[in-house]
């Protein structure tokens, strides 16, 4: 079966945030997280077919799609996960609140590697906990890693939680074995419980680099660690709002299921049934689709190596470029890059100022003419 990538969907107009945020002007929206493709044909049948069912109650999990997740796990990295280990959720920040509510108490530091994904920085304070950051080491275009000095030095012994993005948004970094286990016991030292945000965990564009689960790397680990998954970036169906958390250890369950009592709502119907048909039906499309990003994050390297003052490190997965802009010293690089006809993530957000997030999770043909923006944008900078 082959799949269309290129063929443009209307968004204007629609429900869309990625694209209302532009409305009315001649921005392109490379911002939020989703892309421009159609989810699988598999999951829009499956739509289809409970809309026609007409009856739209509560819902719980249904067994198949407990049965999916398990076999999805086993089979794409080698984690086998009991069934009583899920705990549903409808979304995946609520998890990362969650999360920071359950573990520690007021006052209690949670670290966050930085650059890092916004609601990374802005949960822990929510739930009254200190923000701890530790800056990722490297740059572009080299790449990032961890460094682990910087971690030891960034954890204080009234850090009860480490957030950890695996693979890194915005960075796109697919982590290596070696960096996880040093991550996990530098975590284990310091009694630190980590929350594993997983759910670009489908999209390594790399060839030959597998997803490894950070709680697949020893019992220790695992009854430290809470998993958070979802089909969201994947498959494209955020708006449908279903996601997962993976937390083996009893006791830790508790605790979160407790954090969750009375302010987290159920997943919605129709969220079981897309994340059922993605994770059991998807795979082809996927494949299909990780290639097309492969040449489209190629084309972007592509043309970004050829302008001056502009890096790009190699994204190894999601469909997100971080690029750095410090070079062309803007005083406001949003407003330079819209008025050039880019809406980007201004890179201030993750805690990268002078930076941008690039999504090019969208046509090639859209990716070629914001790229042709972007070397005009370059160009004008005295």
């Amino acid at each position: 079966m082959t799949f269309d990538f290129d063929t443009p969907v209307e968004r204007g107009g629609s429900d869309s945030v990625k694209w209302g945020k532009y409305a009315g002007r001649d921005i392109l929206p490379l911002w939020v997280a989703d892309t421009d493709f159609r989810s699988p044909p598999a999951v829009i049948e499956a739509l289809r077919n409970r809309v026609e069912h007409g009856v739209f109650g509560y819902g719980a999990a249904p067994a198949d799609l407990t049965d999916t997740v398990l076999a999805t796990c086993a089979d794409e990295w080698g984690w086998e996960v009991d069934p009583a280990w899920l705990v549903w959720l409808p979304g995946l920040v609520s998890g990362i609140n969650v999360t920071c509510r359950a573990i520690g108490k007021a006052g209690d530091e949670v670290a966050v590697l930085t650059p890092a994904y916004p609601p990374f920085l802005k949960a822990p304070a929510l739930m009254e906990r200190k923000l701890a950051t530790i800056p990722l080491a490297g740059d572009n275009p080299a790449g990032w890693t961890v460094d682990q000095r910087h971690l030891v030095a960034g954890m204080s012994d009234t850090c009860s939680l480490l957030l950890w993005c695996h693979p890194h948004n915005p960075v796109g970094r697919a982590w290596r074995r070696e960096e996880l286990e040093m991550v996990a016991e530098t975590c284990l030292e310091n009694r630190t419980v980590i929350c594993s945000d997983e759910i670009h965990n489908q999209l390594i564009l790399t060839e030959g680099v597998r997803h490894v689960p950070m709680a697949t790397l020893g019992a220790d680990i695992a009854a430290r660690t809470i998993t958070l998954l979802a089909p969201s970036k994947a498959f494209n169906v955020a708006g449908l709002g279903c996601s997962l958390a993976v937390v083996p250890d009893d006791g830790l369950r508790r605790r979160f299921r407790r954090a969750m009592a009375g302010i987290v709502p159920s997943v919605n119907v129709m969220g079981f049934t897309a994340a059922l048909a993605a994770w059991r039906d998807g795979g082809e499309w996927l494949a299909a689709q990780n290639e097309y990003l492969r040449g489209n994050r190629d084309y972007l390297a592509g043309r970004v190596d050829g302008m001056e003052r502009v890096t790009m490190a190699q994204v190894e997965a999601t469909y997100l470029a971080w690029l750095d802009v410090r070079a062309l010293d803007l005083a406001d690089p949003m407003a330079h890059f819209e008025a050039h006809g880019l809406g980007f993530s201004d890179g201030k957000e993750f805690a990268g100022r002078g930076y941008v997030r690039f999504n090019f999770g969208c046509t090639r043909a859209t990716l070629e003419v914001a790229c042709d923006r972007l070397a005009e944008a370059v160009a004008a900078v005295d």
